[in-house]
């Protein structure tokens, strides 16, 4: 489990994975964001080797686990809580 510093509500953040290690040689062709209710996705972005996801809201002292899903052009599927 990945665990990112803590986001004040009134922030607006972007948070990255870097699926490198995972990949090897393969690329990422799709991103999913699973999100739970309480914090906002503004946007998401993916290249062929990380995925980023833009926050907003959320409450102080709240832990949220959100899931990135990625899918490769080699078939293979990873997530990341």
């Amino acid at each position: 489990m990945l665990i990112w510093p803590e986001k004040d509500p009134d922030e607006v953040a972007d948070y990255e994975i870097d699926w490198t290690d995972q990949l090897g040689s393969d690329t990422i062709t799709a991103s999913v964001w699973i999100i739970p209710t309480g914090i906002t996705k503004d946007s998401d972005s993916n290249t062929t080797s990380s995925t980023t996801i833009w926050l907003s809201g959320g409450t102080s002292g709240t832990t949220y686990r959100l899931q990135n899903r990625v899918t490769t052009a080699g078939g293979r599927t990873f997530e990341e809580t």
